[in-house]
């Protein structure tokens, strides 16, 4: 028996290559690199932008040779040695280093370990938890991250950075639709209605926020959702209100952050980092949970778009060249 899947391949040079191979079911039994008691066949994956970096080599994301791609995935149970999950059963993964150090789901098949999974919610189907992914499932944990620190609507408007991205069209959806008043920045001005359709009150050009930033500014935002980083990052640090937060999950921009203690000793802002990838269980259920309560499925449809697994390797390479908005998700 073989299967398809989006192979990374590293040589004695130092580029690697991204192919859609096929191979044969015995690359799975005793792998270290694809090491699990559950052996999934994959219904849908993702491409994510730390997929895109993958692939096309642009950023060290794999750390172990060779690797197949895609940090999600959702499907059906083949066979299980881990007693809470039967063949038959529909789950769904994120994160937990796959597509790193773990073979990933950009393919027809996947070993994975049962205590990595979860069960798709009754209300969702495999393409619906992709469609939401490491993405919406970020963007919820740092909703949940504000919401913790005490950020509530009536404190002022939100900023959320990146905001054609997958993190940030869902924070913009999931932020409105707790009330908040939401002011999206993106370097795309052609894609305002766009944002204002997801829940944006207004939209900001993205080059007001990304040259180096003064250790203080005007006060504007009671919380931040950021997954730019560097000088966004530090620019809205310095543009909190006093005792506001400022959420950060990722690096679209730079992973480097040149600010001062200022905005923290000054303002009492708090700078909260939210990782998805290693993101303890019972946290993830609470997100997913209010996920499947608070999407909205026509907000969800308006994010999504559809590929298969054989425009992968094509759709990858315009990552970074602001060819792709929302989420991509992939049809196995």
């Amino acid at each position: 028996m073989t299967f398809k899947a989006v192979y990374l391949q590293k040589g004695e040079s130092a580029a690697s290559t991204a192919t859609l191979d096929t191979l044969d079911d015995s690359v799975l039994d005793d792998n270290p690199l694809a090491e699990g008691d559950v052996l999934l066949r994959i219904r849908h994956s993702t491409l994510n932008y730390k997929d895109g970096l993958a692939i096309t080599g642009r950023a060290p994301v794999v750390r172990k040779w060779p690797m197949v791609a895609g940090i999600d995935g959702a499907g059906e149970v083949i066979e299980s040695a881990d007693s809470r999950w039967k063949p038959g059963e529909l789950v769904f993964i994120n994160g937990w280093g796959l597509g790193e150090t773990h073979w990933g789901c950009l393919a027809e098949k996947a070993r994975l370990p049962g205590r990595w999974l979860q069960r798709v919610p009754p209300t969702f189907s495999t393409a619906d938890c992709m469609s939401i992914g490491t993405a919406g499932y970020t963007a919820m944990l740092c909703c949940m991250a504000l919401q913790r620190q005490g950020v509530r609507p009536e404190d002022g408007e939100i900023l959320v950075t990146g905001a054609t991205g997958g993190v940030g069209t869902f924070a913009i959806s999931l932020l409105s639709a707790n009330g908040y008043t939401v002011v999206a920045s993106t370097g795309k001005a052609e894609e305002g209605e766009f944002l204002k359709a997801l829940g944006a009150s207004s939209v900001i050009d993205r080059e007001t926020l990304s040259a180096p930033a003064k250790p203080l500014q005007k006060e504007r935002w009671a919380g931040v959702i950021d997954s730019v980083g560097s000088h966004t990052l530090a620019n809205a640090c310095a543009q909190t209100q006093y005792g506001g937060a400022v959420a950060a999950c990722g690096l679209a921009q730079g992973m480097d952050l040149a600010t001062t203690v200022a905005p923290f000793i000054l303002r009492a802002v708090s700078l909260l980092g939210v990782d998805s990838v290693m993101c303890p269980m019972a946290r993830r259920e609470e997100a997913w949970a209010r996920l499947a309560a608070e999407m909205d499925r026509d907000k969800l449809a308006r994010i999504t778009n559809t590929i298969s697994l054989d425009e992968v390797l094509e759709t990858a390479s315009r990552f970074g060249a602001g060819g792709l908005k929302g989420r991509t998700i992939v049809v196995v």
